[in-house]
C-alpha cells in the first residue's frame, strides 16, 4: 500500500508522466542514432553498406555502441511502464499490447546486440593471425543477423507499437492534440510496408524509398516527445468526451 494519497502520487498526474514519457522517448532518439553510428564504424562499413569488413573496424565503436544500444532497450521499455497507468483507463488491452510490443521491440534489438559486440571476437581472432577467410564468414554472419534484427525490430515492431498501437491510445484518450496522434496511425502501416518491401528485395534498408516510408513514424515519434516533454499531458480525464475531439 502507498503511503501516499493518489493525487500525490506522481502516475495521478497526466503532466508529469507525459514529461517523464516524454524524456525517455527522446532517449530513445538519443541513445539509437549514437549507436547505430558506431555500430557501422565499428565493423568498418557505411551507413549505405552495413557489412563486415575485415581488418577495418573498431573494437571500442562496438564496445562504445554496445552501452548505448543497451541504454535504448531501457529507455524503450520505461516508456510504456511509465505511459500505462494512463493509457489502461482508455484500453487496457491495448495499453499491455503497447507494453508487449515494447518488450519485444527489446528482446529482438539485444539479439541484434549481443550478435553485433560478438563481431570483437572476431576482431581479435584476426588480430591474432587466425584463419582469415573463416572469421570473415562468421564476422559477415554476425553483422547479418544485427542487420536483421534491425529491420524486425525498430523496421517492424515499431510500425505495431509506436505507431498504431500508440497513435490510436493517444487519439482516442486526447492526452496529445489529435493530429498529431493521427501521424501515428499513418506512419505505422506505412513502416510495415516498407518492412514487407524490404523483405522481399524491392529496396535495401535505409535506401531512398525506405527512408521516404518511414518520414510519417519519425515525424510522429520526434512530435510526441518533444511535446510530451515541453507539455506534458493534458490533464482532463481520459473519459471526458471532449477530449477525443479536442
Amino acid at each position: 500500500m502507498s503511503l501516499l494519497p493518489d493525487h500525490e502520487l506522481p502516475a495521478g498526474d497526466p503532466k508529469r508522466i507525459g514529461r517523464i514519457f516524454g524524456l525517455f522517448f527522446i532517449g530513445t532518439f538519443v541513445t539509437s542514432i549514437p549507436a547505430r553510428f558506431l555500430f557501422v564504424h565499428g565493423v568498418g562499413a557505411s551507413w549505405s553498406d552495413m557489412r563486415f569488413v575485415p581488418g577495418a573496424g573498431s573494437n571500442t565503436s562496438l564496445q562504445l555502441g554496445a552501452i548505448f544500444e543497451f541504454s535504448l532497450i531501457i529507455a524503450n521499455i520505461a516508456t510504456a511502464v511509465v505511459l500505462y497507468p494512463l493509457v489502461r483507463r482508455q484500453s487496457p488491452t491495448i495499453g499491455l499490447g503497447y507494453v508487449t510490443a515494447r518488450i519485444m521491440e527489446s528482446v529482438i534489438i539485444a539479439i541484434g546486440l549481443l550478435s553485433i559486440i560478438s563481431v570483437t571476437n572476431v576482431n581479435d581472432a584476426l588480430a591474432a593471425g587466425g584463419d582469415s577467410t573463416s572469421l570473415a564468414v562468421q564476422g559477415s554472419s554476425l553483422v547479418s543477423t544485427y542487420e536483421w534484427a534491425f529491420l524486425f525490430g525498430p523496421g517492424l515492431v515499431v510500425g505495431f507499437g509506436n505507431g498504431l498501437m500508440l497513435g490510436y491510445l493517444m487519439y482516442r484518450s486526447g492526452l496529445v492534440p489529435r493530429r498529431m496522434a493521427m501521424l501515428g496511425l499513418i506512419g505505422g502501416p506505412l513502416l510495415i510496408l516498407s518492412f514487407v518491401l524490404t523483405l522481399f528485395g524491392a529496396y535495401e534498408n535505409g535506401s531512398g524509398p525506405s527512408s521516404l516510408l518511414a518520414l510519417p513514424e519519425i515525424v510522429w515519434e520526434l512530435s510526441i516527445a518533444i511535446y510530451a516533454t515541453s507539455k506534458g499531458f493534458r490533464r482532463r480525464p481520459i473519459s471526458d468526451p471532449e477530449m477525443a475531439i479536442a
